[in-house]
């Protein structure tokens, strides 16, 4: 799924600037699939070198591999509200897990707080509030969309 996300964003994706401001960054659906119990530095490194190659390929040094660090340190903290009581040690977060209303509320928190580091570090100043704030809101949107897609796909089989 690793290497699919990855081909998806690089040769796709990043091609994709829906009204100049939207682009869909579904790498972040990598670091949302953590497990709960899963070893936050292997969660770190693994956000940290998947970064490195989406970085690689899409020429912004440091901005993605940064964004879903920050993004991988956080999710255990951010997953352990919509986490069912009596659940799993292994449990991996999705529709069928969470329940529809908090799997979307965790994705979009995800999503959104991947997208302010994103966009903040690319654009490294905030000269243009209005500009950052649409491609923020725009691609924060277009990525939650087709994270909630792809996981219906993935519940189905």
């Amino acid at each position: 799924m690793v290497c699919s996300l990855v081909l998806a964003q690089v040769f796709v994706l990043n091609h994709i600037h829906l009204f100049g401001i939207a682009t869909p960054l579904l790498y972040v659906y990598f670091v949302i699939l953590f497990r709960r119990n899963y070893p936050q530095w292997a969660m770190m490194l693994w956000a940290f070198l998947m970064g490195l190659v989406i970085d690689t390929f899409s020429n912004t040094p440091g901005v993605s591999s940064g964004s879903l660090t920050l993004m991988a340190a956080v999710q255990p903290f951010v997953s352990r509200p919509f986490v069912p009581r009596d659940s799993a040690d292994d449990l991996q977060p999705g529709v069928d897990t969470f329940g529809a209303g908090p799997y979307l509320l965790y994705a979009a928190i995800m999503t959104v707080l991947f997208c302010l580091v994103f966009f903040s570090l690319e654009m490294f100043s905030f000269f243009n509030l209005v500009e950052w704030a649409e491609c923020v809101g725009g691609s924060s949107m277009l990525t939650l969309v087709l994270i909630l897609v792809i996981d219906h796909v993935r519940g189905r089989q």
